[in-house]
């Protein structure tokens, strides 16, 4: 039997084994967002001042670097997700790495425009 910690082993692996363990670490990361973002929610049942008063600790430096990483972790979730499809059907398997590189590459022009349009808002 393998062990749990040989599953995040990636050593003297290739690109797309560091690329499938950090699909497995946003997917792990994304699904704890999901629980915290409803726990959030659930402060609305508490009535508008209990949500008024986590709306004015929410504006800082700290939520927003997480709102940053919860935006990065679903890009890459999402783009290497495709690439993992893509070539699990047996599509363009030779050009793995290349496909990787293509999205990251999609995958940092989105995050730069996400944040033209989080800067413009507001």
């Amino acid at each position: 039997m393998r062990s749990a910690s040989r599953w995040y082993d990636v050593r003297g692996r290739h690109l797309g084994a560091y690329a499938y363990l950090f699909n497995r670490l946003t997917g792990i990361g994304l699904v704890l967002y999901l629980y915290f973002h409803l726990a959030v929610l659930s402060l609305l049942s508490r009535g508008e001042a209990t949500w008024n008063g986590f709306l004015a600790g929410a504006q800082g430096p700290f939520f927003t670097a997480l709102d940053v990483l919860v935006l990065v972790g679903v890009l890459f979730h999402s783009l290497n997700g495709i690439r993992l499809a893509v070539t699990g059907v047996g599509v363009a398997v030779r050009w793995q790495r290349q496909l990787l590189l293509g999205l990251a590459a999609l995958g940092v022009v989105l995050f730069l425009v996400a944040g033209l349009v989080w800067s413009l808002r507001g």
